[in-house]
């Protein structure tokens, strides 16, 4: 029997493809549309902020947009989360 391991439900989401810029916008866009359920800015901004990190212009442009409709304390939590996620990664 194969026995393999996820460490975290993010990975999950992966599939355990090679993380891209581009899986992590399209990440982005799936909280921030409510593609999986409900509409998550802070999310959103996470996986934007990580995608943009990782080269995706788009992520840049999207983040900033997003970034308007959330307060200051929103944002510091997706900053402290993409953090987190890019220090477990």
């Amino acid at each position: 029997m194969a026995r393999f391991e996820i460490h975290s439900a993010d990975m999950a989401i992966m599939g355990g493809k090679p993380v891209t810029a581009d899986i992590l916008f399209q990440m982005g866009l799936d909280s921030a549309c409510g593609r999986n359920g409900a509409t998550d800015l802070v999310t959103a901004h996470k996986w934007f902020n990580i995608a943009a990190l990782k080269g995706n212009q788009d992520a840049v442009r999207y983040r900033k947009e997003i970034s308007g409709e959330m307060s200051s304390s929103e944002i510091a939590e997706a900053q402290r989360s993409a953090r987190e996620w890019l220090s477990m990664h």
